[in-house]
């Protein structure tokens, strides 16, 4: 990892310093996608065959998977894996029921009644993917704020292996979730399929999940056209920002960036810290449990443009942070809730040094599907809201059109819409003639 000191940075520096890593041939990904959703759109199933064949390698006689494909998939999952994806389950279902949005119904006025009513969204896409290394936690994070929010109709894809099967951690966890709806779909071709449907995949109002460059950049696509489908959120490589100070424990530091790191080759790892000495250490650490972590080539690929930043103190680290907007953010230091007031940007806070990161990534209860690449600044997390619709009502008595009708009235004649007065100045009249 480069090593930086802030103070010596000007400004270009400093945005240069932490920029994300490129997303290499942008231009060229995007007509390439382009032109796979138009053929999957042309040419339905066959394409998604052709793809299929051409990506993984595998020739699918069904995209649908079977019941029987999901019972094998369970008879292969160990019992202790069972229960852990059960366990965190249960902790995810927990804290999203809590924090799902409600109805409401408010008294404006005297006789103007004003709610808000839920309505889930009635089919949804979920994408899985496998790339290197399944994503049996991804179903959890999806499935479970689905289900809560009573979305009639879920659908799930996740590619295939060579040998034509999905990965069974996988299947297991979407039937433990309700999801018996799976097809063996990966890429840019399964957000296709599901945003415009063919003859085997449903078509579906909004898709969810993470993905490579090309899954993100067909997601993208989809969303700006009014005939395809509605996102999650912008997404693009994982991220982990860490604050330390002198405290820190190196080997923990050092252990949180790399599992970000892992994950592929343009993940970003930063850590922000006062301590010259920690900084030191964590350099060593992250030497030393490489030489034992088995997925060292992605962590060393995306260590390449990480970095480790000398700051003034924890309010200047908080700064550059909130500015960085990460997707993760650990604030390891003595007293770690004292700064959260300060976190203005981040996907989600990890309080202390014993929250590492990997907790929300699997069972503390929160959601892993989160805004990377400096999206925080404006966007959130997956919830059960990001799985409902919130419609507003609106009820008025006579009395209380009489109260409000007025305010409409003047507002209306401002902004020059005479139809608008027209249409309460009409029902005021009406009521004045009746009495």
């Amino acid at each position: 990892m480069k090593r930086l000191i802030w103070s010596e940075l000007d400004t270009v520096a400093r945005s240069e310093s932490l920029r994300r890593p490129a997303q290499a041939d942008a231009t060229d990904r995007a007509a390439t996608v382009a032109r796979l959703i138009a053929q999957v759109r042309a040419d339905g199933d066959a394409t998604l065959r052709a793809l299929t064949r051409r990506y993984d390698g595998c020739e699918l006689a069904a995209l649908a998977v079977s019941d029987a494909e999901f019972a094998a998939a369970e008879a292969c999952v160990a019992p202790p894996l069972r229960a852990a994806i059960g366990e965190a389950r249960e902790r995810i279902a927990l804290f999203h029921r809590a924090g799902a949005p409600a109805a409401v119904r408010v008294e404006t006025a005297p006789g103007v009644i004003c709610e808000r009513i839920l309505r889930p969204l009635q089919r949804v896409g979920l994408y899985v993917p496998a790339g290197t290394a399944p994503l049996p936690s991804t179903v959890l994070m999806l499935a479970v704020p689905a289900q809560l929010a009573g979305c009639t109709d879920i659908v799930l894809c996740t590619p295939a292996n060579a040998k034509g099967e999905c990965d069974p951690v996988v299947l297991y966890t979407a039937r433990l979730c309700g999801v018996t709806r799976v097809f063996k779909l990966g890429g840019a071709q399964a957000i296709a399929a599901m945003a415009y449907g063919t003859a085997s995949v449903p078509r579906c109002d909004k898709l969810f999940g993470p993905g490579n460059a090309w899954v993100t950049e067909a997601k993208r696509q989809v969303a700006n056209d009014p005939a395809g489908a509605a996102i999650d959120l912008p997404a693009g490589p994982s991220e982990v920002l860490i604050i330390a100070d002198a405290q820190a424990d190196a080997a923990f530091v050092a252990a949180d960036l790399l599992s970000q790191a892992e994950h592929g080759s343009d993940s970003q790892a930063v850590l922000l810290s006062p301590s010259r000495a920690l900084l030191d250490a964590v350099a060593v650490a992250l030497e030393e449990q490489l030489q034992t972590l088995p997925r060292a080539e992605f962590a060393r690929a995306a260590l390449a443009h990480s970095r480790l930043v000398e700051v003034v103190d924890l309010a200047e680290a908080l700064d550059i942070s909130n500015d960085y907007a990460p997707e993760h953010l650990i604030l390891n230091v003595a007293d770690a809730r004292a700064l959260l007031p300060g976190v203005c940007n981040a996907g989600s806070v990890f309080l202390g040094a014993w929250s590492p990161e990997a907790v929300g990534d699997y069972c503390s209860g929160t959601n892993h599907v989160l805004p990377t690449y400096g999206y925080a600044r404006a966007w959130s997390g997956v919830s059960v809201a990001s799985f409902v619709k919130l419609i507003t009502v609106q009820e008025l008595s006579p009395d209380g059109l009489r109260a409000i009708g007025p305010c409409a009235r003047t507002l209306a004649a401002a902004e020059q819409l005479h139809a608008h007065e027209r249409a309460v100045a009409l029902r005021l009249a009406r009521l004045e003639e009746a009495a």
